[in-house]
């Protein structure tokens, strides 16, 4: 028996079954296999794509969450970054066990049928990890399980969670720290590592998330470095969609996440005419992850506005596979 099949047997009971303008874009090479196309040499990593690239035309345009697998095929990725907060089939039911057994049967289905692998959940909106409460925290890590459950029965290699909390620096580290390591163990007993990304606050503050992560010292606990959630602080304290007033340097951040990475995430917003993108180099960020020695998957994450989520993603895909020929 596959690992697959056989971990999801046992999920199942876990989770309780027995109880710049677009113009500039308008020839994008849409193609179905980016290897074939001569945009690939010989790259340092695989290509997966994060749904969140797609949260648009999922959460407004009518996409079918489970059309995920088939676009990422569609555009050339081998690998699958699912996002929780967009299956509402999932977080809204009444029987959220029995809504998981359906989402990891009908995933694994349609990522086998499009031969692609799932890697990867990023976790949202199931309690702050970081804040003074020590019952709120507990239950946030007890909420987490059934992820951690679930992204075992779907083959995954991690779950990525958020720290947010505390603004006061010591008590963050300690409240994070006792939080990641509960989870830690936990999801040990799945084969499951739990991942931490630079998603804004003091998790964007890479130093002290590495602190962190230190002081855990777990096997199974790493990070996510993301090439752009470094915003420390934003207008009227906000958590999002305000303008960041306050961001820790991007390049020293993910430097200092790499050693402990278990996958990177190449955020995009928008692109010149030479099809760069405007905020981040990214010859330097990934000259960066190749030193740290990382052949894992790069997740494109694009969140622009000028392209669309298809343009955007497929922009990204290429910056990235034609910027890893240019390294040293």
């Amino acid at each position: 028996m596959k690992r697959r099949n056989f971990i999801t047997k046992s999920v199942f009971t876990g989770l309780g079954l027995s109880a710049v303008g677009a113009n500039a874009f308008n020839n994008l090479n849409l193609v179905s296999n980016p290897l074939g196309s001569g945009l690939i040499t010989n790259p340092f990593f695989k290509l997966s794509l994060a749904q969140w690239s797609l949260n648009k035309a999922i959460r407004y345009k009518g996409m079918n969450p489970y059309d995920f697998a088939a676009k990422a095929k569609e555009y050339g990725f081998e690998g699958l970054e699912y996002v929780s907060q967009l299956y509402t089939d999932v977080t809204k039911s009444k029987n959220q066990a029995a809504a998981l057994i359906k989402f990891i049967e009908k995933n694994n289905k349609i990522a086998a049928k499009h031969d692609v692998e799932n890697l990867l959940i990023m976790i949202d909106g199931e309690g702050d990890l970081s804040v003074a409460s020590a019952s709120e925290r507990k239950k946030g890590v007890e909420n987490h399980y059934k992820w951690v459950e679930t992204a075992a029965a779907l083959g995954c290699h991690s779950l990525r969670i958020n720290l947010f909390g505390v603004t006061d620096r010591d008590a963050w580290v300690e409240n994070s720290s006792e939080s990641l390591t509960a989870l830690g163990n936990y999801a040990a007993k799945y084969n499951i590592n739990i991942i931490v990304e630079n998603h804004g606050y003091l998790s964007s503050d890479a130093g002290l998330l590495m602190q962190v992560l230190n002081n855990v010292n777990l096997p199974n606990c790493g990070s996510l470095p993301d090439f752009g959630n470094f915003c420390l602080e934003r207008e009227g304290g906000a958590r999002w969609d305000a303008k960041c007033v306050k961001e820790y340097d991007r390049y020293q951040g993910v430097k200092e996440l790499m050693p402990r990475a278990f996958a990177v995430s190449a955020k995009s917003h928008d692109f010149d005419a030479e099809g760069k993108e405007i905020y981040t180099d990214y010859k330097r960020m990934l000259q960066l992850v190749k030193n740290a020695n990382f052949n894992g998957y790069i997740g494109v994450e694009y969140e622009g506005n000028v392209l669309s989520e298809e343009e955007g993603i497929i922009a990204t895909r290429d910056l990235l596979i034609k910027t890893a020929q240019e390294l040293s």
